[in-house]
């Protein structure tokens, strides 16, 4: 997995442009620099970046609770909390949709049960796995704690799709093969192509959009800036992962 991530971050941009910088100086063409120089310009404006946010989150907003269809399970993935010393519970990143969307479904009455995955990567050993922190949340929430499941540790999200798997129709689990998936806008395709090949039928429910409301087309949109890179890779990576999957289920 550790070896995956590494050849990811050599296709996103920032990656990409240092290698052609690298070779620029090694090999003494400065059109390998320009080349490194100009992709980084590109994907740090908000116009290329939130084209490509677009086109990973797939939808035009959010869904009401109302409209989900019933299911046998919410599943929600990991990825919204930052641990810090002195926060026994961790503290809310980016995406703490993921957790408030699977709440409201709960309380709505969406499913019996609520599937948090024990998400932790190979390097963090000694956090927490974050579902645990998922869980202690959702009671404190109103969820009753008979009603929260929790997977087997997850380094990633085809991991976890098998993490729910492993826990469906055990003795500690849920019955059933129809989930609510919550997750990020952006992650979705890829989860979904994952949890659909572990044999779940996938409701998604989609949360934590990056670029509904923005300014319309201004100068602004095509200044460079660091968010706007941060943005095209994350785009990008779920872009790589998916044809990654979809390539390897082909094969």
């Amino acid at each position: 997995m550790l070896l995956n991530k590494i050849l990811t971050i050599l296709l996103l941009p920032s990656g990409f442009a240092l290698l052609c910088m690298l070779a620029g100086l090694v090999l003494h063409k400065r059109l390998f620099i320009w080349l490194g120089v100009l992709v980084l310009l590109l994907f740090s404006t908000p116009f290329i970046s939130d084209a490509l946010m677009l086109a990973v989150e797939g939808s035009a907003g959010r869904v009401p609770v109302s409209s989900v269809k019933n299911a046998d399970a919410i599943v929600v993935l990991s990825g919204m909390v930052e641990q810090v010393k002195g926060a026994p519970l961790g503290e809310w990143g980016s995406a703490v949709d993921r957790f408030e969307g699977g709440i409201e479904l709960f309380k709505a009455g969406k499913a019996p049960v609520i599937v948090f995955t024990r998400g932790q990567l190979p390097w963090q050993t000694k956090e927490i796995p974050e579902g645990e922190l998922l869980a202690e949340r959702a009671v404190m929430s109103g969820v009753p704690r008979s009603a929260i499941d929790l997977t087997g540790k997850a380094g990633n999200t085809a991991e976890e799709a098998l993490a729910v798997k492993a826990l469906q129709g055990s003795k500690n689990g849920f019955d059933g093969k129809r989930i609510i998936l919550v997750t990020s806008a952006f992650h979705m395709s890829r989860a979904v192509l994952l949890f659909e090949e572990a044999g779940f039928e996938v409701v998604p429910f989609r949360v934590d959009y990056q670029v509904i409301g923005k300014s319309g087309l201004t100068v602004l949109r095509f200044l460079p800036g660091g968010k706007a890179l941060e943005q095209s890779e994350k785009a990008m990576r779920e872009l790589i992962g998916w044809v990654y999957y979809r390539w390897r289920m082909i094969l």
